[in-house]
């Protein structure tokens, strides 16, 4: 496995190879459902790229960044075992040679306003920053995201059109526990107690109602709920609560940590 933090070096790496690429952009703290966006790269393209990079820019809370998990050995092995042909982790510096001031602005529209973008201002624009940059750095033919940040991908396929990109971006399946906790390096915060009543997310997405669903995660623990949505799952667009087919979102504090999920209902 490859392994490079400059810009320069991995495109000349990647430029004589002449092959397929299929880019997973991660901010490390790997799990099992990165690995399987690894896998599913490996299985359509020639070369497989992971970026590591906690992205400062999508952080609206200085102090989640500051508490985000960072575990570079640990992730460089996962992907040495999963397969993964290079890896690439800049330095802030290196993606951010002139700061963080004066980046590039994207006309998201509406996408912007609702569910994540109401509650993390300014995030989805720190999304799109990082994301056009590493695709700038790593020129891939796919590029490969998971749907439990299921309005990070809409997004994503927004900034692709305005930038006129020619790349394809493959979505893929959410990757759960056995008990249906979707995996987030933002877990491994978490207490064993709190990873199961964490549970009571993806329990409650069988509830009737909005305001049911809200309550059972106050029963179980939960500290306050930012939202819980049914939106249509194409447009994103709000919609009557469980009239399918839709879209159950649902972002919630557990421990201090904020948790998404989603689920679709057809």
């Amino acid at each position: 496995m490859k392994q490079f933090q400059k810009t320069s070096e991995l495109q000349s790496y990647l430029k004589s190879s002449g092959k397929s690429i299929g880019f997973v952009p991660t901010m490390g703290a790997l799990h099992e459902g990165h690995l399987a966006l690894i896998e599913a790269s490996r299985s359509a393209c020639d070369l497989t790229v992971c970026s590591i990079f906690v992205n400062p820019t999508q952080f609206n809370d200085p102090t989640d960044f500051d508490k985000y998990p960072v575990t570079l050995e640990a992730d460089l092995e996962k992907l040495q075992e999963a397969g993964c042909d290079v890896v690439f982790y800049p330095s802030v510096s290196e993606m951010y040679p002139n700061g963080t001031a004066d980046l590039k602005s994207y006309d998201l529209g509406f996408l912007e306003t609702i569910l994540e973008g109401k509650y993390r201002p300014g995030h989805f624009q720190g999304v799109c920053v990082v994301v056009d940059l590493l695709l700038q750095a790593v020129q891939p033919t796919k590029l490969y995201m998971g749907e439990k940040d299921y309005q990070q991908i809409a997004v994503v396929q927004k900034m692709l059109e305005l930038t006129n990109s020619s790349v394809e971006l493959v979505r893929c399946p959410t990757v759960r526990s056995a008990e249906g906790l979707a995996l987030s390096s933002r877990n491994a915060r978490l207490s064993e107690e709190q990873k199961v009543q964490a549970l009571a997310i993806y329990k409650g997405f069988n509830l009737p109602s909005e305001s049911a669903f809200k309550q059972s995660l106050l029963d179980n623990g939960f500290e306050s709920i930012d939202y819980v949505a049914c939106v249509d799952p194409q447009t994103l667009q709000e919609k009557p609560y469980g009239e399918k087919p839709c879209l159950i979102l649902v972002a919630a504090f557990i421990g201090g940590v904020r948790l998404i999920d989603n689920k679709t209902l057809s």
